[in-house]
């Protein structure tokens, strides 16, 4: 199966192959691996633990405990040890990177969240990795839940991947404690609700190096297929694993979306739209539109009610009625200031330039009987 878009991440231990230091040959393997999935034209995005385990390795393994400042100072020094490592190895292959730090608050607030998706777009668009990492220099609580799980799985969401990867120190998830030679690797899930028995059966990391165990896994998991994403959790150390699942293999434990990004996409939209806010469109726009275009300033016509870059908001025709919505990148004061103008214009009418679509084709869904 072809996969557009994967969002794959990696666990402290995983980098680290168990031991207390990073393991640079583990990151060169998946340095390979990854340019293979890039001229195969899939767009990859790397979701990266392991700053405080470089941070400690560089001072010498101090035993701090778990004291949050120490960990956010450990994180300090080790996050751009842990780039200027990324960028190093990724280079041989031809691969430039980017490091894109996020905490859960850039996700869920409106204009951090489409700033930071432009971002990552952007990146993508211009075939650069995009490594991310939760900030764990101002993060608190986050630390100690594993939240680059979490974070994954927005990312996931929020580019709407085909495929979530994430990749730890044993084969998936179990029945059991998989230490327990009578509890048996769960292959696939694929019911709408994941059973007590699993959520039971989960359990805390091991290592001791990663701040996540399974339970982490399984509730990424639960988010993400639930935005249209299948998520594999596997054993990081398999010989080419990327490539095992570009190829049709099926390691570790595989979690089956419960319905497709595009009806996902449509409730989403539907559920955070502002009645009766947005804009009217003109015959050209629209006929654009259902050939699979994005809107521009070209086309709109009028500006109805009051909203902010990252709102969605409806598109009526010319007759008044909503045909679509989408999220905007920008305001109604701007849009009003732009509207009927091309593209090249905008720069120069508001003296900055967001994007050159009004709603990108990605961000838009036709309300039924428009748009066919």
């Amino acid at each position: 199966m072809h996969y557009q878009r994967i969002i794959i991440k990696v666990g402290t231990s995983t980098l680290t192959g168990g031991s207390r230091a990073l393991h640079y040959p583990r990151i060169v393997e998946f340095a390979r691996q990854i340019k293979v999935l890039q001229e195969r034209h899939c767009q990859t995005v790397l979701v990266s633990s392991g700053a405080i385990a470089a941070g400690k390795e560089a001072l010498n393994f101090p035993n701090l405990g778990k004291h949050i400042p120490a960990k956010q100072m450990l994180a300090a020094v080790g996050q751009p040890r842990l780039m200027a490592i990324y960028e190093q190895i990724f280079s041989m292959y031809g691969i430039h990177v980017g490091q894109v730090l996020l905490t859960r608050t850039d996700i869920t607030n409106r204009k951090s969240y489409i700033n930071a998706r432009g971002t990552l777009e952007t990146l993508l668009e211009n075939k650069v990795l995009p490594i991310v990492n939760e900030n764990d220099t101002t993060a608190t609580d986050e630390i100690g839940i594993g939240d680059n799980d979490n974070l994954s799985a927005l990312v996931a969401t929020m580019l709407e991947a085909d495929l979530l990867l994430l990749l730890t120190d044993i084969d998936g998830l179990y029945d059991g404690n998989p230490a327990d030679k009578r509890s048996g690797l769960i292959k696939e899930i694929r019911e709408a609700e994941i059973s007590p028995s699993i959520w039971n059966a989960v359990s805390g990391s091991n290592s001791g190096l990663g701040t996540g165990g399974m339970l982490t896994k399984l509730q990424a998991a639960e988010v993400a297929r639930r935005s249209g994403t299948t998520v594999v959790i596997a054993y990081g150390g398999n010989e080419n694993i990327l490539q095992q699942i570009m190829d049709g293999d099926t390691p570790g434990t595989w979690i089956y979306p419960l319905e497709d990004k595009m009806e996902n996409r449509k409730r989403y939209l539907l559920a955070s739209a502002q009645t009766g806010v947005g804009v009217e469109i003109d015959e050209g726009a629209l006929k654009a539109l259902q050939k699979g275009g994005s809107l521009l300033p070209v086309g709109v016509r009028a500006v109805r009610g009051e909203f902010q870059r990252g709102d969605v908001i409806y598109v009526f025709d010319q007759g008044g009625k909503p045909c679509a919505l989408g999220r905007c990148a920008y305001a109604a004061d701007e849009i009003a200031r732009v509207k009927g103008m091309h593209t090249n214009q905008i720069e120069s009418a508001l003296g900055y330039l967001y994007a050159e679509e009004l709603i990108h084709r990605d961000d838009l869904v036709f309300l039924k009987g428009k748009g066919g």
